[in-house]
């Protein structure tokens, strides 16, 4: 600003002016159920869960619901994957060295810190939902975390180490079955609603005759 300028007045400013976004409106993906498989498809068998992911990419059906993505982010930027979806299973690679490569450990996002040693990938997972839940944002209510022992990965690659190579049809038949069985139940629940709407009007209708 040159000197002896005067400043023109503005609009006042104060934190919420900063910090309050504005209203976010996500659309609903067709498929409620999304499997997301992370890792760096360069580092040997940090790549398991691109793999696992591609692996029920093939055997996929249009029935399924189901949605598959991968991806290399973490924290945050996990959230653009995530918006819009009902239910949410992650499947990463993790070296906690309490079981051998291959061994599938299975828990939800509030259990994450009973592994010793976690992805960075899984890092922040809670609150990147209750973020997105702050923002309005249609997160998804259940999270599944599939989270694969290894045994090499930092060693650039694009190889797998055998164990995981070995036991990769398995996890993803695994993953995918626990996929399904989200969509399955997200499915009853609207058919044990109507069932017992129905059975309710059933009943009105038999007190109404007697009276």
């Amino acid at each position: 600003m040159h000197a002896g300028a005067r400043a023109l007045p503005g609009p006042k400013l104060n934190s919420q002016t900063y910090f309050q976004p504005p209203p976010a409106k996500a659309p609903r993906r067709k498929n409620r159920v999304l499997v997301l498989g992370l890792g760096n498809d360069i580092l040997s068998d940090d790549a398991v869960g691109l793999h696992v992911a591609r692996e029920i990419q093939q055997r996929l059906r249009d029935t399924d619901g189901i949605e598959v993505q991968e991806s290399s982010e973490m924290g945050l930027a996990l959230l653009d994957y995530v918006v819009g979806f009902d239910d949410l299973v992650l499947v990463d690679a993790v070296q906690t060295g309490q079981a051998p490569p291959g061994f599938l450990h299975e828990l939800d996002d509030s259990e994450l810190k009973v592994l010793p040693i976690v992805s960075p990938h899984f890092l922040g997972v809670g609150e990147v939902m209750a973020l997105g839940r702050r923002l309005g944002l249609p997160v998804p209510g259940r999270v599944r975390i599939f989270a694969i022992e290894v045994e090499d990965p930092f060693t650039v690659g694009v190889r797998m180490t055998p164990p995981l190579r070995r036991i990769l049809v398995s996890i993803a038949s695994r993953v995918l079955a626990a996929a399904r069985q989200l969509n399955l139940k997200k499915q009853s629940k609207p058919q044990m609603n109507t069932d017992r709407h129905r059975a309710e009007g059933v009943t009105k209708k038999r007190e109404s005759a007697n009276e």
